[in-house]
């Protein structure tokens, strides 16, 4: 069970340190209170066998519930400090009730939210922070909460739309590749014997999967070999900056999924530097902070080159549209937003248009790519069920001839 460190004031106004056994810090201050003892300070005690290497990161979906969560206390009135205390005893997240722990503490300690946030990188992203920070300064952090729940909404909803049209084409091959390992390497190989028996006269579709079969069983270091440098290859792409660089271009390059990708980017780009920009926060800053967070290396290549125009004067619709990364349409959105200062409804105007133009897109991949893959299965199951009819003929030809 958890031990938690407190500071606490008893009912003489005395100050009372120590430890106390919980599953949360809600359960802990809940003991303390029933002793009458009323925690300033609780902090989980870690051994030295569980010392982190790095901060747990707390999920998106964590994330957004917090945020709205909040926005609904801070409306109502509600201290900031009792209200993340509340959310702190709720969340079942543990790598953000600890991150809502040392937060309360910071604001106790006369701290502001934006700056508390800053100090945890591994929950907030930058983009959130320079929005926290302007809403402090303008005294709309009601508003700006609930507005940045809806974006995380969006962008966890985006997320979903990408990866389940991307992952479903990866799940047919998969099982595709499944069946017939299963037949070729299980079933084909309890007929060889009685194949070679019978010297029967196998056709081709039988002898490939007989050698299929040969390459796992007898040549087996041969697949490993390909599948530890293919394996190699994934975490070189996943793991090293030139490795995300080229997995990023390849992407690009790919037929109708290079679509989905660039709306899903371009999406996100102009909602969270709309938010920013709505927010308060300068331009210049919002560009860098949006930027920064773009996560394809060519589209942020592309938006510095535009954000090092834009410090030099150049504008900000002129040097997005030489990027050459945004259509017509949302190009004459940012020209009208800029003319008529009204930047931040016109990039919340071109992120719904992304957004949009993104879910056509998927409805048109998933359309195509369903009878493609259905007809790839048919294909795959067909040659193995041709091979094993074929290969019986084989067999019953040979017992005939020896008869």
């Amino acid at each position: 069970m958890p031990r938690f460190a407190y500071a606490a004031i008893d009912a003489n106004g005395a100050s009372v340190e120590g430890i106390t056994k919980a599953d949360t810090i809600g359960e802990a201050r809940a003991h303390l209170l029933e002793k009458a003892l009323y925690p300033v300070k609780i902090e989980e005690r870690r051994g030295a066998l569980s010392i982190e290497l790095t901060k747990e990161k707390v999920k998106k979906k964590e994330l957004m519930h917090f945020t709205r969560q909040l926005a609904v206390f801070v409306k109502a009135g509600i201290p900031l400090t009792d209200a993340m205390e509340i959310i702190g005893d709720e969340t079942p997240d543990v790598a953000l009730q600890r991150t809502i722990s040392k937060m309360v503490e910071e604001l106790r300690n006369g701290g502001t939210l934006s700056g508390a946030a800053a100090k945890h990188p591994e929950a907030f992203p930058p983009y959130y922070i320079g929005i926290l920070g302007s809403a402090e300064l303008t005294g709309r952090l009601d508003e700006t909460l609930e507005s940045l729940a809806g974006y995380l909404e969006r962008e966890l909803d985006t997320r979903a739309k990408v990866v389940s049209a991307l992952s479903y084409p990866g799940v047919v091959m998969v099982l595709a590749v499944f069946v017939v390992a299963v037949l070729a390497g299980y079933v084909l190989p309890q007929f060889k014997p009685l194949f070679e028996e019978l010297h029967a006269n196998l056709p081709f579709a039988t002898r490939a999967l007989l050698f299929v079969a040969t390459l796992f069983s007898d040549l087996w270091y041969i697949p490993f070999s390909v599948f530890g440098a293919f394996t190699a290859w994934i975490v070189w792409l996943m793991k090293t900056d030139a490795g995300r660089a080229t997995k990023d271009r390849l992407v690009l390059k790919l037929p109708v999924i290079s679509g989905i990708m660039e709306y899903s980017i371009l999406e996100r780009f102009c909602r969270i530097l709309g938010a920013m920009v709505k927010a308060g926060v300068p331009l210049p800053d919002a560009m860098r902070t949006t930027t920064e967070a773009t996560s394809n290396v060519v589209f942020r290549e592309r938006l510095m080159e535009a954000q090092a125009e834009m410090m030099e004067g150049g504008g900000f619709a002129k040097p997005l549209a030489r990027t050459e990364l945004f259509p017509g349409a949302a190009r004459q959105m940012f020209k009208v937003g800029e003319e008529t200062g009204t930047l931040d409804q016109q990039l919340e105007v071109a992120s719904l248009y992304f957004d949009r133009e993104l879910e056509t897109r998927i409805k048109k991949f998933t359309t195509m790519f369903e009878p493609l893959m259905i007809v790839f299965v048919g294909l795959v199951v067909g040659f193995v069920a041709v091979a094993l009819v074929q290969a019986m003929y084989g067999v019953m030809d040979g017992i005939k001839q020896k008869a």
